[in-house]
């Protein structure tokens, strides 16, 4: 009997030791001249190998946070150790939509994801810092996020995702701070053409970005994503396209994560970095 307690207390030792590890940081950002909080989680074996990781940055929604992947995710840790890459979790303030606002030069989260936390990360951890290292997804305001940037920036990442994105954001002129970040929809309609992720599939023409998108058939962006979807078929670019039952919550959410972190692995997998 002594034997077998110490036999299932060794397992729980070695389970409970193998373990994701999360640190929250200070990066500062000289666009916006000020300290954003972020989330990284590292796989249990990074500090004891010498190898590089690939990275997949996580942006949250309207009125998350960078800690949004960490707190509200309970298996994220787990994801983490069992596919060997970093997660990032982004901050894009309360209501940013990760774009350069044109009317209020304080909120520049496109400069500071692309130029200033993706370098940050590059410095400061064991990441292989080229786009075949490099995913990007998010959900809700994130997943227009992830999207946005990706298409804008292919020579930074080579996969993204949306789960449940506002990917189109015309519909909704009057939620969500978009009209803070834009100007109203009225008087500024330019930069909201310009702003909307399904405005700008031009820019993945030549399938260069691997592509993940999902929502929940009782979503209020379900109409969005398949307008979004239809154009990518018309315009013959490649992509996952998911539809499955839901709303816009976290059930819903804690199910796409896992589909586009095995999404990611096998993306980082094709280009032999695992």
């Amino acid at each position: 009997m002594k034997k077998a307690i110490c036999t299932l207390f060794l397992m729980f030792v070695f389970f409970s030791v193998k373990a994701a590890k999360i640190d929250t940081l200070q990066v500062f950002s000289p666009s916006m001249n000020k300290n954003i909080k972020t989330c990284v989680i590292t796989p249990d074996d990074y500090k004891k190998s010498n190898k590089k990781f690939p990275v997949v940055y996580l942006l949250h929604g309207y009125s998350g946070n960078y800690a949004s992947w960490a707190k509200d995710f309970k298996d994220v840790g787990k994801q983490v150790d069992q596919y060997g890459f970093i997660v990032i979790g982004v901050d894009g303030n309360f209501s940013s939509w990760y774009f350069d606002s044109p009317i209020d030069p304080t909120f520049k989260y496109e400069t500071y994801v692309i130029k200033e936390l993706v370098p940050f990360v590059d410095k400061n951890y064991k990441t292989i810092a080229s786009r075949e290292g490099r995913a990007i997804s998010g959900l809700s305001m994130g997943g227009h996020g992830a999207l946005y940037l990706s298409f804008r920036h292919q020579d930074v990442f080579g996969a993204a995702g949306s789960m449940s994105g506002g990917v189109d954001i015309r519909p909704f002129p009057e939620n969500w701070d978009i009209k803070k970040r834009l100007g109203t929809l009225k008087e500024f309609p330019e930069n909201w053409e310009k702003n909307t992720v399904t405005n700008m599939l031009e820019l993945v023409k030549d399938n260069k970005l691997k592509l993940i998108i999902d929502c929940g058939v009782d979503d209020f962006f379900m109409d969005v994503n398949r307008e979004l979807h239809n154009k990518m078929l018309a315009l013959k670019i490649n992509h996952d396209y998911i539809e499955r039952p839901g709303k816009h919550n976290i059930e819903y959410w804690e199910n796409s994560l896992k589909f586009q972190l095995l999404f990611f692995d096998n993306f980082f997998k094709e280009n032999k970095l695992k």
